[in-house]
């Protein structure tokens, strides 16, 4: 019998690391952002998660994701 995998990346990040790189526009659900655009301005001002480009389309680690979002998690708990 064959599972399905969630399509929310909320859920993938919960239930483990997906099997593939997230899109910006997985970010904007993920993070309920108002826009991709939120998503280049970090990458540009460099305040959020890392990415890499694959030709012209950028690319998100899920672990490195995570990552960044437990440091703002730790950040917010320490102010």
């Amino acid at each position: 019998m064959a599972t399905e995998e969630p399509t929310d990346p909320r859920a993938l990040l919960r239930g483990g690391l997906p099997d593939r790189y997230l899109t910006p526009e997985d970010l904007v659900t993920l993070f309920s952002l108002p826009s991709v655009e939120t998503v280049y301005q970090w990458r540009r001002k460099r305040i959020g998660p890392t990415g890499f480009r694959v030709g012209r389309y950028l690319r998100f680690n899920p672990a490195a994701v995570q990552a960044w979002e437990a440091e703002r998690t730790a950040l917010e708990d320490a102010a």
